[in-house]
């Protein structure tokens, strides 16, 4: 009996309560809860993307459109955490393979001391010299042995062009999250799809490891991109250094992934004399409107803030010749969003006095690297590297039509990944003495250590708060407007369902518990998982108001009802949280969910001390919440009797560990650890006689 009576419970009494506890609807224009937050980033996101616009229609002479690229360019540098200088290159040939009309050497260079990268050195027949083309992979897992790469570099070295194809961190054999034991779950990120991983010690797919590692990066004021374009300038110093390449002869052409850092280093570094990035450009516009944000590289702290649109990357390296590869049928990157960029390119290099030098191609097909993007790719080259305009073709007979199914199945010839190994095991990291990006990451952290503190410690606690409120993008004043939208009476209190509307904010659904026999003291409850959790019956909530207290349980921004559930808008399938597409717009924009959260945090606590019968606040914060509740501490620890803690780490250095940054994208704030670390928030706290209970780390790991 007792058993079909707990049966009972589960089945409907309990969904009756959750549902009971609901607070938001629809916003009157038709926005549901769970797409709040993202719809109020899209339309700043908008409204910068116009200011940009209305400010390069603006660009008239040739010293505006200079003025224009310099800007971009230096705000582009520092926003990456800077580029390191030229040092001494090393570079090992590990290996050889003969093909058909040209011969491969495989490469190990050093990025850094005891930080490979793994490159394959595609030769025409003779000693040379000759002109070099650097090609970075898409986001294949194979990296440089995916076949639409390998054809790429194959067709360069039959038409008199070395190419130097190279895995990116994260792929082909540079993989930064192994098991070296290969008995440890594979996970792709990707929900109940698993796909095949290229080595038996790879335990997450390319676009992971990304993430992972700009999330970590972030902290740092950097990101993923700052490593791969150092990745892609140590190949070029490799390429210079070697007798048979013209040292000033340097072309680039990638695609997707590869596309992106094409783009990235065609933008910055002016050794490039031709570039060709592929089934990447668009605007941010259409990006925003179709796909969505994709991995951590392809973002640029407050880029989009600041009026650096995808287009910038075009214009910064004008009038140097560029070849834009579309597909028309590219579902990642929009071919509308490409023609415009193209638009305003021509229109950029005609006012530069060489519209010639900027084309684009403009192939039937989806995403990818196709044979059309190739040979276009390939003829470009030919013209500005060997000055020679040359119909090249990848096969002597062209099938009518052209599909895009056939490009990828024609060669059967392609290398195996294993053919082109350039490490002994498969992969760098399995060589003796091997770092991974995320030593090198933990290293920065430490470098960076001495100066944040010795910094911090020279500033007085105003000081210290100003610097806070700056590094997460809290605005002031933390008052809101208040909505009562129901009322739920329980024995020995009532719930009262409010909306608080914070300026120019998404609405923060709150429950309002009010004893019958308030004792005068307050409890701001906050839960990772969201506001109803323990709201239940019997709940914790409930034993707090039994004691006497008013707790009022909000969800903060991004949790509970504004968690986004749109599993269209988050291709890591919460691996990093749920509010990934979130977290990476309010990134372009400059903005950090942790300030957003830490306002309505302040927020909340300023509605909660007007109730009459609250005289004390306690501030309670679970999970997620952590994070934004320690900051709103340090902010105003006035506000507060004290504080407690139970989050899922102590400081934002663990997050330089391999895979501890899962589920907690919205709690990393760009360049903080360059100011401060999560325990410098409990001491200012502290300073100012707030008591702070923070608990040991407790981490969230992958199912």
């Amino acid at each position: 009996m007792c058993r079909i009576l707990r049966l009972l419970l589960v089945l409907f009494i309990l969904p009756i309560q959750a549902e009971e506890l609901t607070v938001l609807k629809e916003t009157d224009d038709g926005v549901s809860p769970s797409r709040e937050l993202e719809t109020q980033l899209l339309k700043e996101s908008y409204r910068h993307l116009q200011e940009r616009k209305e400010a390069l229609a603006k660009v008239k002479s040739q010293e505006d459109c200079r003025e224009w690229q310099d800007v971009r360019r230096e705000f582009f540098i520092d926003q990456i955490g800077g580029l390191r200088k030229p040092r001494p290159i090393s570079g090992e040939t590990t290996g050889a393979l003969q093909g058909d009309g040209y011969r491969i050497e495989k490469i190990l260079i050093a990025s850094d001391p005891q930080f490979h990268i793994t490159a394959n050195l595609y030769l025409p027949p003779g000693e040379g010299p000759f002109p070099a083309v650097l090609i970075p992979c898409g986001h294949s897992h194979t990296g440089k042995a995916s076949g639409q790469y390998q054809r790429a570099a194959i067709l360069m070295a039959k038409n008199g062009m070395a190419a130097l194809c190279y895995d990116p961190i994260g792929q082909g054999e540079r993989y930064q999250l192994i098991d070296r034991t290969q008995k440890q779950q594979y996970f792709s990120g990707l929900g109940s799809r698993k796909l095949a991983v290229p080595h038996p010690s790879v335990q997450y797919l390319c676009t992971v490891e990304h993430t992972a590692i700009g999330l970590s990066s972030i902290l740092l004021g950097s990101n993923t991109a700052r490593l791969r374009i150092e990745d892609g300038m140590r190949c070029i110093d490799y390429l210079q250094s070697r007798d048979d390449i013209i040292a000033d002869k340097i072309g680039c052409t990638g695609n997707s992934g590869g596309g992106t850092l094409t783009s990235y280093l065609m933008a910055v570094d002016d050794r490039i004399i031709a570039a060709a990035p592929g089934c990447f450009l668009t605007t941010f516009e259409k990006l925003l409107e179709t796909k969505g944000i994709q991995d951590a590289e392809q973002n640029i702290f407050g880029q989009i803030a600041f009026g650096l649109d995808e287009p910038d990357y075009v214009l910064m390296r004008a009038p140097k010749p560029t070849l834009i590869l579309a597909a028309t049928r590219d579902a990642t990157f929009n071919i509308d969003g490409t023609w415009d960029l193209f638009r305003q390119s021509k229109e950029f290099y005609t006012r530069l006095g060489y519209p010639e030098r900027v084309e684009m191609v403009a192939a039937d097909a989806p995403h990818g690297y196709h044979i059309q993007q190739r040979e276009a790719a390939a003829r470009f080259m030919h013209r500005w590297l060997l000055d020679e305009d040359k119909e090249i073709r990848e096969l002597a007979e062209r099938p009518d039509p052209l599909t895009d199914e056939k490009s990828y199945e024609l060669n059967k010839g392609d290398w195996t990944p294993r053919e082109l190994y350039c490490t002994p095991k498969g992969q760098a990291l399995l060589m003796e003495n091997e770092n991974s990006v995320f030593q090198i990451l933990r290293s920065r952290e430490g470098e960076l250590l001495e100066e944040r503190s010795r910094k911090w410690s020279e500033l007085d606690s105003k000081q210290k708060k100003e610097k806070i409120k700056e590094t997460i993008g809290a605005e002031s004043p933390f008052a809101f407007e208040s909505e009562t939208v129901g009322e739920i009476v329980r024995d020995g209190y009532k719930i009262t369902k409010t909306i608080l509307r914070p300026v120019n904010g998404v609405r923060v659904p709150g429950l309002l518990f009010i004893p019958d026999k308030p004792a005068g003291k307050a409890t701001l409850y906050l839960h990772g998982e969201g506001m109803k959790v323990d709201a239940a019956p019997g709940g914790a909530i409930e034993k707090l108001v039994q004691k006497g207290h008013t707790v009022l349980a909000v969800d903060l921004r991004g949790l509970g009802e504004t968690e986004n559930q749109d599993p269209k808008r988050n291709w890591a399938k919460g691996l990093f949280g749920p509010n990934l597409q979130a977290f990476f717009i309010a990134y372009l924009n400059g903005r950090s969910i942790t300030g957003m959260r830490c306002e309505d945090i302040l927020g909340s606590a300023a509605f909660l001390s007007k109730k009459s019968e609250v005289t004390k606040i306690h501030l309670l914060a679970l999970g997620e919440t952590a994070v934004p509740a320690l900051h709103a501490a340090a902010l105003s620890p006035d506000a507060f009797t004290k504080v407690s803690v139970a989050g899922d780490f102590q400081t934002w250095a663990d997050f330089m560990k391999p895979g501890e940054s899962w589920t907690q994208a919205a709690n990393i704030v760009h360049g903080a650890m360059r100011h401060y670390d999560l325990p410098d928030l409990i001491r200012l706290a502290e300073s100012e006689g707030l008591r702070v209970e923070a608990p040991q780390s407790v981490f969230r790991r992958t199912p």
